[in-house]
């Protein structure tokens, strides 16, 4: 008996240990996003990471109405389509991807934009299990601290777009020499092209693949302004 009960007395301890851990982890990682929908992340894990051998990385945030529409509805273009409507996970595409892979085909990216906010903010590159599941934990955090306003403006202005730069800010200066909003559709759908790899797709010298990707970008981007699909998300 009083083996018995030393040993549930054991297993309380334990419990109320993990218990005590998850709310802590819990508590900090609010405290961590939440001052998010007020304050610009002075850097991000990606930018503390990157090798390019620009030092410092170059990067500018440019305020949600310094932005312009053109780079918000191209960058959702490319990324996102349904941001407006998930709650951080794209399920369909997780879906479509799942069974590609389980068809013989390669398992493809269906991050969301909160995903990739989680993932350049907090995480690192390579992919692996754990990464995963901190990136889920973090998106969620992140979907229920911030609006998609400022889940998309943050985004925008963390993303890599290049070697060593990051955010629009920084791009439309380095590689056009105008400021966001003053961006074109055409340029705006050009910058945004580069986001899946943009270390191997160069804004400054664009392959046939990324022309093609930016036409198709452009005219993705023209539907979502015939939408009025800034004017939604604001309205969140």
């Amino acid at each position: 008996m009083a083996r018995n009960s030393r040993h549930r007395s054991v297993v309380r301890r334990i419990l109320k240990g993990l218990f005590t851990s998850l709310v802590a982890l819990l508590l900090l990682s609010f405290a961590v996003v939440l001052p998010l929908r007020w304050i610009a992340p002075p850097t991000s894990a990606f930018m503390l990471l990157d090798d390019s051998g620009r030092v410092p990385p170059m990067y500018i945030w440019t305020d949600w109405s310094d932005l312009g529409d053109a780079v918000l509805l191209a960058v959702v273009a490319a990324e996102d389509q349904k941001f407006a409507e998930h709650y951080g996970f794209d399920l369909s595409s997780i879906k479509d991807s799942l069974d590609s892979a389980g068809d013989g085909g390669r398992l493809r990216g269906a991050s969301t934009i909160s995903q990739q906010v989680a993932k350049n903010l907090f995480l690192w590159p390579a992919r692996s299990y754990v990464r995963k599941g901190l990136e889920a934990y973090l998106t969620a955090v992140i979907e229920v601290s911030l609006p998609k306003k400022r889940i998309l403006e943050i985004y925008v202005n963390i993303a890599e777009l290049g070697p060593g730069v990051f955010g629009v800010g920084a791009a439309s200066e380095i590689y056009f020499g105008k400021t966001p909003s003053d961006l074109s559709d055409s340029e705006a759908s050009l910058l945004a092209a580069v986001l899946p790899n943009p270390i191997r797709l160069r804004i400054e010298s664009p392959t046939e693949f990324l022309r093609e990707r930016q036409v198709w970008i452009l005219d993705q981007l023209s539907r979502l302004r015939r939408e009025q699909w800034i004017r939604r998300v604001s309205a969140d």
